[in-house]
């Protein structure tokens, strides 16, 4: 058996040995005369259990690149495998299907059904899963309860607070245990107090093993983030790397 054999079957045996994410020589170009190349050969391997904050001034790329992370939009160019499965080649069905049980998105409008109450918007988020009602009510209300709104399973969104509201959608991005989570300019609605509860939620899920992916202009947010990536011009100019990076050098792995 070669190394990369024993790597291949210790990674199909162990899960949490493949990346949450991994994007590989990745373009994207928008046509125009010349193409606008929005992506230029970005590279990033984002592990599980990993807090990431990908930050950049407006128009550096990183609402492209969220795009591409997210199977939302694919590439010109290169390889984007979401918990080892590598989406080159499949149907737009097979994509989304991946995209459906395997990545959770927190957005800065939150996109919460204005007259449905907490627990069936997040409900909401195991609709096309094939999951009964009951159990998808109940999945809802343990999510909730994960992140300190389980007294606020009735209400809704008009009388929820902005950070509430922001915490139902982290609830509805969590209900279907995704291998990662992209929070997009997750706190740019919130007032400060709200954002410091956000981005304290954010931190105790993480310290809890989820993997999130904060997508932010906030230069100050993603400071108080384990991994910086900085996106500037479509490419990443910077990368803080991978906390056990310098372990795993010392031990040989």
């Amino acid at each position: 058996m070669t190394a990369a054999t024993a790597i291949d079957l210790d990674s199909a045996s162990n899960p949490q040995r493949r990346p949450a994410l991994e994007l590989r020589k990745v373009v994207k170009e928008y046509p125009s005369d010349p193409p606008v190349r929005a992506l230029d050969d970005v590279s990033l391997r984002i592990d599980h259990g990993e807090l990431v904050a990908i930050v950049g001034a407006s128009g550096s790329g990183k609402s492209t690149l969220l795009n591409v992370m997210g199977t939302l939009d694919r590439p010109s160019e290169g390889v984007v495998e979401i918990d080892g499965v590598d989406t080159a080649g499949r149907s737009d069905n097979a994509v989304a299907g991946i995209r459906a049980r395997k990545i959770g998105f927190v957005f800065q409008q939150f996109f919460l059904l204005p007259g449905m109450s907490a627990v069936d918007n997040v409900a909401n988020g195991l609709l096309y899963q094939g999951i009964a009602p009951s159990e998808r009510r109940a999945r809802a209300t343990d999510a909730l309860g994960r992140v300190g709104l389980g007294h606020r399973l009735r209400h809704i969104p008009n009388h929820l607070s902005g950070g509430e509201r922001q915490r139902v959608a982290v609830a509805r991005a969590l209900v279907h245990e995704p291998a990662f989570v992209l929070a997009d300019e997750p706190t740019g609605n919130l007032d400060s107090r709200s954002t410091e509860a956000v981005m304290q939620l954010i931190r105790d899920l993480h310290a809890d093993g989820t993997t999130i992916v904060v997508i932010t202009h906030d230069t100050d947010i993603a400071a108080e983030l384990p991994r910086q990536v900085t996106v500037h011009d479509g490419a990443i100019i910077a990368d803080s790397g991978h906390p056990d990076d310098d372990e795993e050098i010392r031990h040989g792995s």
